[in-house]
Formats: C-alpha cells, sequence, structure tokens
C-alpha cells in the first residue's frame, strides 16, 4: 500500500465528504487502520447521499486500485457483482431495481455495497468472475434468469458451472413477462389468438430482442405449448423492436411487464395475459395463460443472490436474512412497484432448485429454436 497514492486519493475527494479530518488528528497520517476505518465511515455516509452515484463509482474505482487496502481490518466492503445481462439501457427494469436493491441492502449490512458492471457473453463475464471469486463473502453476484437460466441452455462452451461453481442465497425479484399484441391481430385474448394462429399457419409473427434472447425463446416455448406455426422475427434488442410491432409490421412480442405495460395500457398494444402461474399485482385484471388454457406454460423474469461455492453457510444465511428483510420493506416493496416489479424470496435451496428447473424449461426452448451461442 502506497501512502503517497491514499493522500492524494483522499484529497481528491475531501470535497465530497469530510475524510481528510479524522486522518490528520494525532498526525499520524500514514496509519493504516485508521485510514481504513476513516474511508469506511465516510463510505458509509456518502453512499446515502442523494445525487452522489457517479462520484461515488468514481472513487469505488480508485479505491479498488489501492489494492491490498480492502484486506485491512476494519475495512468491510461488500461487492456486488452484476452480471451484465441487459444492464444500461435508459430505462432498463434491471438497472433501476438493481439500483434500489443495492439501497435497501447496504442499509440492512451497516456497509456499503459497492457494485461492478461486467457485460459481455451474456453476462458470464460477470458471473464466472463471482464463480472464481475467494468465497468469503466479500463478493456475490446479482444474477439474473438471462445468464443463469437461459445461459446454460445456450452456450456449451462456458467456462464455469452456475449449479455447481455457484452457491445460490435467495430470490431478489420476479415478474411475469406479458403478450402484447398489435390492435390490427383479431384475438382479444389468448385462446382466440391461439384458434387464429391455428387456422391460419406462418401468418402471424413474433418480435424478439434477438436470438437466444428471452423474448425469443418464450415465443418458441409458446409456439410448442399451443401447437401455432408463427414466424420468429429477432431484433437488436427489444426497445429495436418495439417500433415495429406499434406499427403492426410484426403482430406479438413477449415481454416483462415494465417495458410492455405503458404501451398496452394507452391503447396503442393490447395485453392478452401474463406467464406466470399467479396474476401480477402490476396488471392484476390480465389473466394468466393457465387461466386462459396453457397450465403448463411458465416464463418469469428473475433475480437472486449468488456467492461464490465454498462460502460458509453462515455467510450465506446472513445474506439470506437480509433479503428477507428487504422483502418486508413497504418502502422498498412501494419502490419495485412502479416499476412494475415484485419482490420474490427464497431459502438458497429453493433458488437452487428453482434455477436447475428454468435451464431445463429454457434447453427445450433452445433445442425447438435451435439457437445456439458459442
Amino acid at each position: 500500500m502506497d501512502p503517497a497514492r491514499i493522500t492524494k486519493l483522499v484529497a481528491e475527494y475531501e470535497d465530497l465528504f469530510d475524510v481528510a479530518a479524522p486522518l490528520r488528528l494525532g498526525g499520524d497520517r500514514h496509519d493504516s487502520l485508521r485510514y481504513a476505518a476513516a474511508i469506511e465511515l465516510a463510505l458509509r455516509d456518502f453512499l446515502a447521499a442523494p445525487g452522489q452515484a457517479s462520484a461515488f463509482r468514481a472513487f469505488t474505482t480508485n479505491f479498488e486500485d489501492l489494492g491490498g487496502l480492502r484486506q485491512l481490518p476494519g475495512l468491510a466492503v461488500q461487492r456486488l457483482m452484476a452480471d451484465g445481462y441487459g444492464f444500461g439501457g435508459e430505462g432498463d427494469w434491471k438497472t433501476a431495481v438493481l439500483v434500489r436493491t443495492l439501497k435497501a441492502m447496504s442499509e440492512g449490512l451497516g456497509q456499503p455495497v459497492v457494485v461492478e458492471n461486467r457485460p459481455g457473453a451474456g453476462g458470464h463475464i460477470g458471473a464466472q468472475s463471482v464463480a472464481r471469486a475467494d468465497p468469503d463473502g466479500y463478493t456475490a453476484l446479482f444474477g439474473t434468469n438471462g445468464t443463469l437460466g437461459i445461459g446454460p441452455a445456450l452456450y456449451k462452451n462456458l467456462k464455469y458451472d452456475p449449479v455447481n461453481d455457484l452457491a445460490p442465497v435467495g430470490l431478489l425479484h420476479q415478474l411475469p413477462n406479458v403478450l402484447i399484441v398489435h390492435p390490427s391481430v383479431p384475438a382479444n385474448s389468448l385462446r382466440e389468438l391461439i384458434d387464429y394462429a391455428r387456422r391460419r399457419p406462418g401468418e402471424l409473427s413474433f418480435a424478439s430482442a434477438g436470438v437466444g434472447s428471452a423474448s425469443h425463446l418464450a415465443g418458441e416455448l409458446l409456439k410448442a405449448a399451443a401447437n401455432i406455426e408463427i414466424v420468429h422475427v429477432p431484433y437488436k434488442g427489444g426497445g429495436a423492436a418495439m417500433p415495429d410491432l406499434l406499427a403492426g409490421r410484426v403482430s406479438m412480442m413477449i415481454e416483462t411487464i415494465p417495458n410492455a405495460l405503458p404501451s398496452a395500457r394507452s391503447g396503442m398494444l393490447r395485453a392478452l395475459g401474463v406467464t406466470t402461474p399467479m396474476r401480477s399485482s402490476a396488471a392484476p385484471d390480465l389473466p394468466t395463460f393457465a387461466e386462459a388454457g396453457l397450465p403448463n406454460f411458465e416464463v418469469s423474469s428473475w433475480t437472486g443472490l449468488f456467492v461464490p461455492a465454498g462460502t460458509p453457510r453462515a455467510i450465506i444465511e446472513r445474506l439470506n436474512a437480509e433479503t428477507l428483510r428487504i422483502a418486508r420493506d413497504g418502502a422498498y416493496l412501494e419502490q419495485l412497484k412502479t416499476l412494475g416489479t415484485e419482490a420474490a424470496v427464497s431459502t438458497p435451496e429453493a433458488l437452487g432448485a428453482f434455477m436447475v428447473k428454468d435451464i431445463a424449461n429454457w434447453t427445450v426452448a433452445v433445442q425447438r429454436s435451435g439457437a445456439r451461442a458459442e
């Protein structure tokens, strides 16, 4: 550890929070433990301050460059790795949910949670880095169904095993997808849509965010479950697909509730049903696919917390307790509701079993579609 680098870092950021003052006391500026304790307290206070997200990211980037400092006694910085799958888009529900979850968990753990977003390879770069991290409780994964559910079914040459190299902690969020159609499609219910598609095989089309995406594979599952033939039209992201759906150049799409409901509520599109066994509190008027006659159809977007395999059970239980706590936080739940998202809870074992089932479900869709990613 280079004391000069720490001094420079503190000077650079002392306009954001008062970290220099406690370090000057006693003139012992280069005492490692005093620096660690002062920076930890400053980070805790700073994390709660509004409007400081950009500066906080810059600070944590420099802070990580200090290397050995985070290993000092008294400095407890939890690193939450985002797998990067689908994050970063404007208005993207995962990004907004992650921000709110970060704040809620930071408050409960009594320490800052530093986020590292590592996109690439369908989210597997971030997930793999957690799988290979030390199982000490300092690094966790904000995992998504795109990476940990679809990924193992789609990628045949992963350099880690999501089931065996990651230890599940607990579900965080789960939300249904919605089947939305253009008003020109003569169907006001899922049953009417299926009947129409069976009479006119190949006439209707469905948009997706790309080959191998959740919206693509959900469409393939719908084709198989309903015994219909509809044409897949892939786009480079869900945002690119929506204009053509609104214009009627494609017939339908299976999309997440936050992205689907605004156009459906405005009347520009028609929502026919949700893809989970239970109705959504964000759209309680929409029937489930099961209610419409497809009882075995279940597709959801979900997020969960994972740690490296081998993490002590006591740490897993502590983190699981935190997922249960935030799921009872009224303010947090209200924030999720505004995003069309619902909190979910589980035991570590239940999340593990859920993920295995989800992988099997997506494997069927991948095999049917012929999609492949290396």
